[in-house]
């Protein structure tokens, strides 16, 4: 499965050409612009296993740094700020790793202090 089979090819295009600038990479916007706010949590985590390369179940910071080329090979790579801040965002447990359930956290606006799976789902 590929990220086009899950998302249209031309908001992913039009979301990394939003920040090809070094240091201006926004998760929030990023995620709406592609469409994956949109999405059901079956399809978040879809694409969270595409963006999961060594396939551990967890995004590391190693991975996270080239989070926008799981998306489109041509992307850049995030800066270190830049995967620091989506680490933060997405690591609420402090592990240094961000599993399926934060993902969906991660790429959706809710209140933080509700159950990560009520996030995901919507519920």
């Amino acid at each position: 499965m590929s990220m086009t089979d899950l998302l249209n090819a031309e908001d992913i295009k039009k979301a990394v050409g939003a920040f090809t600038a070094v240091d201006s990479f926004d998760h929030k916007k990023f995620f709406q612009m592609v469409g994956l706010k949109k999405k059901s949590p079956d399809d978040v985590k879809k694409v969270f296993h595409i963006l999961d390369k060594d396939k551990s179940g967890f995004i590391e910071e190693d991975e996270l740094g080239f989070i926008l080329k799981g998306f489109s090979p041509e992307a850049r790579d995030l800066s270190m700020k830049e995967t620091k801040t989506l680490m933060a965002a997405g690591d609420k447990d402090g592990d240094g790793k961000i599993g399926v359930d934060a993902s969906c956290v991660a790429s959706r606006d809710g209140p933080s202090h509700q159950p990560k799976r009520k996030l995901c789902t919507g519920a």
